[in-house]
């Protein structure tokens, strides 16, 4: 959104602030459910189906759920708000956490993957909100606004893992199946999100935005319209897509991993420990890739997040059986996912008129994750074919193509702004 004077009556500055407290929190909360969804969807798929190799279906299937809703609920953003796009989000994902422990005390894999599909549709609203917290900014603080909610996702994302052991032993106190104690605290930051969205996010980032445009557009001193840039949008896509199935691919093999090459007693704190500090890496440091693509561009920190992407899998590679290597390997996994999806959100959005963005956010988000759930079904096959170390290999086929694709991008543009 250019920077423009606010209609009378309307702080833009102080909406855009309290907008990205409202977010970050949300985030925050979020953040408990889909770490714990990452740290046990693997080991639940194993222990209801009895085979390891379809223990990627987990992921898989959070990943189609986000894949097929974030259209849908872009769309809905578009007509209605985030708010609205937001709670329905946190809705699909209270339903799905329900469905999760009923497969696991009915020992039902296909309904399992349903409920984990259903985590995966409160997911697609999840990402959307760091393209609500560019809704209301200004050029100059896009890539930090959208860094800082993505930042916020650290809190949640490295807590929900670490509640995996406390969360059994609650969960056995009160008579849950084995390896969903933890998603007590998954339903509880759900409801939580949701009374936050529904009380706090006024006025809706999405909807004020569409009408500072509107009124611009009315007005006898309208700016110069926003450039459409459907190439570099592409690329933008790409970027995040490509880097997120490099990411999925080899975090949602990491556990089944670990319980190889760890002592079976264990194996829930070093799959907790690996995927917190995952999260870490995927969140910790986004401000900071936040400020490097405001001031670099976003191309720059995009292939810089394909250097630590690279450097990840070399590490995943050469030191597979490892437990300290793949520690290693996964925050280096997750700095590397960092820096190109901010900055390829950011992109993304600065390349897309204000009337364009949700669609095109929406069908970014469907890409990525829909990529995402192909790469983790076929990165179990591939870890039963050639093992964890043969998956970091195969997984730089897409660090190249969005390598390639920077290269042409670059060569056509010469604005400091990308």
């Amino acid at each position: 959104m250019p920077d423009t004077a606010a209609p009378a009556g309307i702080d833009l500055a102080a909406a855009q602030r309290r907008t990205v407290r409202v977010l970050a929190a949300g985030q925050v909360l979020t953040g408990v459910a889909f770490g714990a969804t990452l740290s046990l969807g693997a080991l639940l798929a194993a222990d209801l189906s009895g085979q390891e190799a379809l223990s990627g279906f987990a992921t898989a299937s959070v990943t189609l759920g986000a894949a097929l809703t974030a259209i849908p609920l872009a769309r809905l953003a578009g007509r209605r708000g985030r708010r609205l796009a937001l709670t329905t989000g946190n809705v699909a994902a209270l339903i799905g956490i329900t469905v999760v422990i009923a497969a696991a005390a009915l020992r039902l894999f296909p309904l399992l993957l349903v409920g984990i599909a259903l985590i995966g549709a409160g997911n697609a609203a999840t990402l959307q909100s760091r393209f609500a917290a560019t809704d209301l900014s200004t050029s100059t603080r896009r890539g930090r606004d959208l860094a800082t909610v993505v930042w916020a996702t650290t809190v949640g994302g490295v807590v929900g893992p670490l509640l995996l052991a406390p969360g059994e032993l609650i969960g056995a106190s009160v008579g849950m199946p084995p390896l969903t104690g933890a998603y007590l605290f998954s339903f509880a930051a759900q409801v939580c999100a949701f009374a936050l969205y529904v009380l706090v996010l006024r006025p809706d980032p999405l909807l004020l935005a569409q009408r500072l445009d509107r009124e611009r557009t009315a007005s006898a001193l309208a700016p110069t319209p926003e450039i459409d840039r459907p190439r570099t949008a592409r690329f933008a896509m790409l970027a995040v897509a490509a880097s997120h199935v490099t990411m999925a691919s080899v975090m949602a093999m990491t556990p089944v991993h670990l319980s190889h090459i760890v002592a079976p007693d264990a194996v829930t704190l070093a799959v907790g420990v690996t995927i917190a500090l995952h999260v870490f890496g995927m969140y910790g440091l986004s401000p900071v890739f936040g400020v490097l693509a405001d001031r670099w561009g976003r191309i720059a920190v995009i292939v810089l997040g394909q250097v630590l992407l690279a450097a990840s899998l070399a590490v995943a590679s050469a030191f597979s059986e490892s437990q300290a290597g793949v520690l290693v390997a996964l925050a280096l996994l997750g700095l590397g996912w960092s820096a190109a999806t901010v900055a390829g959100s950011a992109l993304l959005t600065e390349a897309t008129p204000l009337a364009l963005r949700p669609r095109r956010q929406g069908r970014s988000d469907t890409l990525m994750t829909a990529c995402a759930a192909v790469g983790s079904v076929v990165a179990g096959v591939i870890l039963g074919l050639v093992g964890y170390g043969g998956l970091a290999l195969w997984a730089f086929v897409p660090v190249a193509l969005v390598c390639v694709g920077a290269v042409v991008v670059g060569a056509r543009r010469s604005s400091p702004a990308t």
